[in-house]
């Protein structure tokens, strides 16, 4: 399905065709495993935050690092900029562990947030950009599904400190947000750079050399690398000639990038306003809808949700990518719209009857909601926007849904908190309505990137025009290439 009024077209297939073809698993090859071991640090990661202002301030941060989030990208190349941004989330964590007073700690929680885009944008860029055609949409998939390892660590040290009288309550959380960013910096002297990248800055020898070393133990992997070598050359060729001088212009240059990017801001806003937010933030005013209010059962909910994230969230990303992109976001869209239907349902009864036997539904389907959500806006989020856009806009795409997600979280932070002391379950009704709006905009809008090669999706709302310009130059690398085998 197309976005309405243009049919997407997918350019040359040949690559893909030879990975369907290579019937050897990525555990076989051992330079591919070992990439994919070095590819680990950098998966998401991020921390948890509290409540109102701590939020915000957090959300605060990224907004304010997406403006500049495409050109360090462009200049510094991925892993640099992920370095940079390990930094700057390590002092970050230094400064809100050592906070002396509240505004050291708000301070804190902006440089963190400061910090998180860059490397967001740019791992989740990179392990696309690195991995086998073949692994390609489950790596990145896992990206976002790690989340949940950090996440239980920070339920789990909550759970632990939240008791405790003195500072270490929060100083000791606020340490271990240190953790991610040093395996990052620790294993960026072992990760290869983004071949595309330095395709990009005419650094083809040494792209070529990360290519052979880790895509060709297949079978027909010599030919798949050359032909892999000359789409992204000729790919990227073409891209330069349409980019703007003005790296964010390519937000508005034409048609094509409009649909693009407007599809990278709408994900970033149903990411968080799928009725998500609530769960992740106000748990514990949820429960207290259904009288659920004791401190410890609180808690003791809050990590089991939290650990059953982990339960489903790997499987989910293992399986989900394997079905088409449209597919998966409509069993999400239409699942969290049921959830939320039973769950307004019950909470409804709970607060006419005033009594606590409603609990145990809306308990259920707390932990039904999640799986639901997953297969869309969490497996398959970053999967998809890789997919969605060229080299050169792939920083920008991404960058644009963070801020959306940014601007939805900051919005969430004072409005949700306020809406449910208001009107308590009546504004889950509001949920139940948006996530219908979402599921029209899937159906209507969403296009079908499943089973392609990035290069393959690089030019599909662009016409057969500029895609038979690409294939022809592709062609045109692969005579050279062969021409320099067979002289002597």
């Amino acid at each position: 399905m197309a976005i309405i009024g243009v049919k997407e077209e997918h350019g040359d297939s040949r690559l893909t065709e030879l990975a369907k073809a290579d019937t050897i698993k990525w555990y076989q090859k051992p330079n591919l495993r070992l990439l994919y071991l070095i590819l680990i640090p950098y998966f998401d990661n991020p921390t948890k935050g509290r409540l109102g202002l701590l939020n915000a301030m957090y959300s605060l941060g990224s907004l304010c690092a997406i403006p500049f989030i495409p050109t360090i990208s462009l200049y510094l190349g991925r892993r640099r900029t992920i370095l940079l941004a390990s930094v700057i989330m390590s002092m970050g964590a230094g400064l809100q562990a050592g906070a002396r007073n509240s505004d050291m700690f708000l301070a804190s929680r902006w440089v963190l947030g400061f910090g998180i885009p860059f490397a967001i944008v740019n791992a989740s860029s990179l392990i696309g950009e690195l991995s086998y055609g073949n692994e390609r949409p489950i790596m990145t998939s896992l990206f976002k599904a790690s989340w949940n390892v950090g996440a239980i660590v920070a339920a789990g040290t909550t759970y632990g400190t939240f008791q405790m009288k003195s500072t270490w309550a929060w100083r000791l959380p606020s340490l271990l947000q240190l953790v991610p960013s040093f395996f990052q910096i620790a294993f960026m002297p072992f990760c290869p750079e983004s071949p595309r990248w330095l395709i990009s800055k005419d650094r083809g020898d040494e792209a070529f050399a990360i290519l052979n070393k880790y895509h060709s133990e297949g079978i027909g992997g010599e030919e798949f690398v050359r032909l892999e070598y000359a789409q992204i050359q000729s790919t990227i060729a073409q891209e330069k000639q349409l980019a703007s001088r003005f790296v964010w212009a390519d937000v508005i240059r034409d048609a094509p990038m409009r649909k693009r990017f407007t599809i990278a801001a709408i994900m970033g806003f149903f990411t968080q306003w799928s009725g998500n937010g609530l769960l992740s933030f106000y748990m514990k005013k949820i429960l207290a809808l259904v009288n659920i209010t004791d401190n410890r059962t609180v808690q003791k909910i809050i990590l089991s949700h939290t650990c059953w994230g982990l339960i489903y969230a790997v499987p989910i990303a293992l399986i989900a990518p394997r079905f088409p992109r449209r597919r998966m976001f409509l069993l999400c869209t239409i699942g969290t719209a049921v959830v939320y239907i039973v769950w307004t349902i019950a909470s409804a009864r709970a607060s006419i009857e005033n009594s606590s036997r409603a609990a145990i539904p809306v308990l259920v389907f707390i932990f039904v909601y999640g799986p639901f959500y997953n297969i869309g806006w969490n497996a398959l989020a970053y999967t998809y926007l890789v997919e969605l856009f060229p080299f050169q806009q792939r920083a920008q795409g991404i960058a644009v849904e963070q801020l959306s997600v940014s601007a939805a979280v900051f919005f969430n932070t004072y409005i949700n908190p306020i809406a449910l002391d208001s009107i308590g379950w009546k504004y889950y009704i509001v949920y139940c309505v948006w996530i219908v709006v979402e599921i029209l905009t899937v159906y209507f809008f969403f296009p079908e990137t499943h089973n392609r090669t990035l290069e393959e999706l690089s030019f599909m709302f662009e016409g057969k025009e500029v895609q038979e310009k690409v294939q022809k130059n592709v062609d045109k690398v692969l005579n050279m290439e062969l021409e320099e085998i067979a002289s002597p």
